[in-house]
């Protein structure tokens, strides 16, 4: 048989004893060459400026002077950031005269941002403090 994506997230069973996880029907586990897709997207999000881009454009369209105002970032970095995310498929760009025009290429994409940032802000499952970054670098 498989494995299916509820083989790497656990049973159903035991998503029906953790706290805000329901069962899902079964899916199959994607291909080794789709993981990895969806490892390169994730690193290509793993950067705390181009999660701030992603959230910016969630709001709408933005140009490089928008996004260097707005994030108090040097423009050349934030064009170096906007590279990855073209690379990646996360954003898209369109010339407009002078200017390039950044939009998000997927709703999906901005879904991922949103939900990584709001599960950090969330208490621990045993209602324990977030580590900070010196405890999180010391457990791995």
């Amino acid at each position: 048989m498989a494995p299916t994506l509820d083989d790497a997230a656990g049973s159903p069973a035991q998503a029906e004893h953790s706290p805000g996880r329901s069962a899902a029907p079964a899916a199959p586990m994607p291909s080794p060459r789709e993981l990895a897709d969806a490892g390169e997207l994730l690193r290509a999000l793993a950067a705390p400026v181009r999660i701030a881009i992603v959230l910016q454009l969630r709001q709408g369209e933005r140009c490089v002077h928008e996004l260097v105002e707005t994030l108090a970032v040097a423009q050349p970095l934030i064009s170096q950031h906007l590279r990855i995310l073209k690379a990646a498929r996360v954003v898209h760009g369109e010339r407009r005269g002078r200017e390039v025009i950044y939009r998000l290429a997927d709703e999906h994409l901005a879904h991922i941002v949103v939900d990584a940032v709001a599960h950090v802000g969330e208490p621990d499952a045993e209602g324990l403090p977030e580590p900070t970054n010196a405890q999180a670098t010391r457990t791995r």
